[in-house]
């Protein structure tokens, strides 16, 4: 047998079983029990339903997390370093997949933008804000946000979208979408176990109705964060947007030295949690450098 025929089989079966393993059971009850006490204990600072916008800043800022993460895990530093400088954070839990504890992020991202949507309501409601910023990591700030903007009214619910690596314009992933289509059904097969993940591939069906007639809608400002690293949404020029109200920034143009990949400058990263400060509050931004990293 060829190498060739070797990989591909190994990559099915692979495919396979990472199917088999999504589709058994629901998580145990003192597994659900450990992730809500985990939640509880972690998110202090941020998801606080009494906090009211400042003047300084006056929108709440939601955080959406990314493929195969939760709405603490992915944000233990961002949303108090948010906390800490003024702002009211909420973050939210999305495409759940049944049996697969605090792994999220992992069905239809259509029926993950009808969370978000109504979580940005509830947000709102609660603030009294009649818009939000948006903050997102990997799909949280790629193809999730942008579904909602353009197809379920958000766009007037919502004044800035800061996507952090995000997944824009489908990604190659270090070449294993070219290995999946090689192999006779193995998209298929992803799209069952994880469509959030299959919506996400290059040449998705997703993909091609997300980005017909354009990557943005009116009235929203965009800023996209992106590390020459990322092994993740490949490649990474793909996550740059293009029209009006855009900036899209390489990290390494920030600070040469900065070598973070596609989950550490979504989670741990505070260079590029400086220019997201600066993105959402433009008017007193301040120069991101290496020096950030501590400031």
């Amino acid at each position: 047998m060829s190498v060739r025929r070797r990989t591909l089989r190994v990559l099915a079966g692979a495919v396979s079983a990472l199917a088999l393993a999504l589709s058994f059971g629901s998580p145990s009850a003192s597994a659900a029990t450990a992730g809500t006490t985990a939640e509880k204990t972690v998110t202090s600072g941020w998801n606080d339903w009494s906090c009211k916008p400042s003047a300084a800043h006056p929108r709440p800022v939601v955080l959406a997390h990314g493929t195969f993460a939760n709405s603490w895990d992915n944000w233990l530093v961002l949303a108090p370093y948010l906390v800490k400088r003024g702002y009211c954070v909420y973050s939210l839990d999305y495409g759940q997949k049944a049996g697969v504890p605090l792994f999220n992020g992992l069905e239809s991202i259509e029926k993950s933008a009808g969370q978000l949507s109504t979580f940005v309501d509830k947000v709102r409601q609660s603030t009294g804000a009649g818009k939000v910023d948006l903050v997102g990591h990997s799909q949280g700030g790629g193809a999730l946000p942008r579904y909602y903007l353009k197809f379920l009214g958000g766009a007037a619910k919502v004044d800035k979208l800061v996507g952090i690596a995000p997944s824009n314009h489908g990604t190659t992933a270090s070449g294993l979408s070219r290995l999946i289509d090689a192999v006779p059904g193995a998209r298929k097969v992803v799209s069952l176990a994880m469509p959030g993940a299959e919506d996400q591939l290059v040449g998705s069906e997703f993909m091609k109705k997300l980005n017909a007639g354009g990557d943005t809608v009116p009235g929203v400002k965009y800023t996209v964060i992106a590390t020459k690293y990322d092994e993740v949404v490949t490649p990474y020029k793909t996550q740059f947007l293009s029209g009006p109200d855009v900036r899209n920034v390489v990290l390494q143009d920030l600070c040469k030295w900065d070598i973070s990949e596609h989950a550490a400058i979504g989670t741990i990263d505070t260079i590029a949690f400086h220019e997201v400060a600066n993105a959402l509050d433009p008017a007193h931004a301040t120069p991101t450098t290496c020096k950030s990293a501590v400031s």
